[in-house]
């Protein structure tokens, strides 16, 4: 007869079931880089080393809506760093053949690393 139940508390704030949501989208998109071509996954594992030292409390990753000519600038100066190394190791003439479509990926590539670094369930509840 009584219709009104009580709710516990733990019940009322259902952030914990958010974080789990994102906790496998997470995941899954980790589970999915595993899988990139061999030539990603070393640009993937260099852009980490790179935006690792950008990646502090008030750097542009973390703005609500980072500004796209900085992260564009910021593709740009990586995939720079990228050919500077690499053109050290191989042969020059080898090289300006490879870096034409390479910078749309250093792009994506970059934009799927500032994405897991934004939602990083360490950075506690506020994300941006």
């Amino acid at each position: 007869m009584n219709n009104h139940r009580i709710i516990p508390f733990y019940m009322t704030y259902p952030l914990p079931i958010y974080y789990e949501q994102e906790d496998t989208v997470m995941k899954d998109l980790e589970y999915l880089q595993q899988m990139y071509p061999t030539e990603a996954k070393k640009y993937q594992k260099r852009i980490v080393t790179i935006l690792d030292k950008l990646d502090y409390e008030g750097s542009i990753i973390y703005d609500e809506f980072p500004d796209r000519i900085m992260i564009n600038k910021m593709g740009k100066d990586i995939l720079a760093i990228i050919q500077k190394e690499e053109e050290k190791m191989e042969d020059a003439i080898i090289a300006t053949q490879k870096w034409e479509g390479l910078d749309d990926m250093i792009q994506i590539l970059l934009f799927y690393e500032i994405y897991k670094r934004r939602h990083n369930k360490h950075r506690g509840i506020l994300k941006f």
